[in-house]
């Protein structure tokens, strides 16, 4: 049986070598929290990112995508990652783009690195121009308090939220066994000697929530070796089963951005397919727990629904299927109430384009059936309420057409999400 709990941060905190972080307060927000965060890699990292598919992007979105084009063009590395939080520098025009390029360069000039070697982000109120003087003032602080221990990380997360209510950190660690043939494994008297892999996740994300290839803002980082391409490859298997697989409100960011960087700094190389394989679980399963706080932090989230989609002819259609369900607002606000009210459930699926025939469905709440072949049955409704009450409720829908599948997560729809972005810029 599945777990009522999603994840959160850990205790422990796994992190890989050659990165330190740090955080500072630029004044950006009127609170005075931390809203400024910078990851260095002293000797580089190889990168792989994806973003927004929205067609209106940030100025951090368009430089950041440029100058690592450029970057793997020319087999260069990534030195560092600046973000700030409280303002999203969109739909500031040219001013933007420039205010963008000139903490690049700042950042650059202090770091001894070339400003294409510097990704910017930003998240916080569109429409609103960067104060770009309050983070060139704060830049040499900010990179001279930076190292690699844990405090730095947690600094790190804590000043790129916005609305979240807590950090979201992610970590994991895999060792190459003796005996194996991995690039890297170092060799002691004849005999070979393990090494760790690491990888450290940070997001923050809680509204604006419904991902395409991207979400949020989320960076991954690693201490294995790895080109560009094997990263984006492995980085876009990881995030279509956890990161593109949630939503919270249908909303896609112009600012959503997945960013993976890889020091090289463990010596281990992923050419092994076993060390790929492993590589690829533990990334996904970063991801995966990035996800799950993502979702359970949502603005004013009660209850987190596990949606399944069964019995698809194919992934993609099932993927359909799920986010028609997730953000019709009929279905969402019944979760609120946690109303057994499988009928909205039904009229989704209807609607979502997929050409479904009603006397195959069935529809579970919790471990009920309530819905067979598209009609009423009888089931315990104190019982789906009670399922529905929990923090975390499996939803299950079976078309009847296939074998394929998809596990999606999302939420109900509260009085308290309304009241957050109804004055969010004021």
């Amino acid at each position: 049986m599945k777990s009522s709990r999603l994840r959160h941060t850990p205790e422990k905190i796994f992190r890989p070598l050659g990165f330190s972080f740090a955080a500072a307060s630029a004044g950006i927000k009127a609170s005075g929290r931390p809203d400024l965060a910078l990851a260095e890699i002293t000797d580089g990292a190889t990168a792989a990112a994806l973003f927004t598919t929205n067609r209106v992007v940030a100025a951090p979105v368009e430089v950041g995508r440029a100058s690592l084009a450029a970057l793997v063009s020319a087999a260069e590395r990534v030195r560092a990652v600046v973000v700030n939080s409280g303002n999203a520098n969109c739909a500031t025009g040219r001013p933007g783009m420039r205010d963008c390029q000139s903490v690049c360069r700042e950042a650059a000039r202090l770091l001894d690195a070339r400003p294409a070697e510097i990704f910017p982000s930003s998240t916080g109120t569109i429409g609103v121009r960067l104060p770009a003087e309050k983070i060139l003032a704060k830049l040499p602080e900010l990179i001279a308090a930076r190292s690699a221990s844990e405090r730095s990380v947690c600094a790190f997360s804590r000043a790129i939220m916005t609305t979240d209510t807590r950090p979201k950190i992610a970590s994991a660690r895999f060792w190459i066994t003796p005996g194996k043939r991995a690039e890297g494994v170092a060799k002691i008297v004849g005999k070979s000697v393990t090494r760790p892999v690491t990888i450290l996740g940070i997001a923050k994300g809680a509204g604006m929530i419904h991902p395409q290839l991207a979400t949020m803002l989320v960076y991954l980082f690693t201490d294995v070796k790895a080109g560009a391409g094997e990263l984006r490859r492995m980085l876009r298997e990881a995030c279509d089963t956890s990161l593109n697989c949630i939503s919270i409100d249908g909303d896609t960011s112009t600012n959503d951005t997945v960013l993976l960087l890889a020091s090289g700094a463990s010596g281990v190389g992923i050419r092994d397919a076993e060390v790929r394989k492993k590589f690829v679980s533990s990334l996904t399963a970063v991801c995966s727990s990035l996800a799950e706080q993502i979702v359970s932090d949502g603005e004013g989230v009660r209850h987190v629904i596990r949606l399944q989609v069964a019995q698809a002819r194919s992934r993609d259609e099932a993927l359909v299927v799920a986010r028609t369900i997730a953000h019709s607002l009929l279905t969402k606000t019944a979760w609120a109430g946690a109303d057994p009210n499988w009928g909205r459930i039904l009229a989704a699926v209807g609607r979502s384009g997929v050409e479904i025939d009603a006397a195959r469905l069935q529809i579970f709440i919790g471990g009920q059936k309530v819905c067979r072949g598209g009609v009423a049955l009888e089931f315990d409704e104190r019982r789906a309420h009670l399922d529905l009450t929990r923090a975390v409720c499996d939803v299950r829908v079976e078309l009847g057409r296939g074998r394929a599948g998809v596990q999606f997560l999302t939420t109900d729809l509260t009085a308290e999400y309304v009241r957050i972005n109804a004055d969010y810029s004021t």
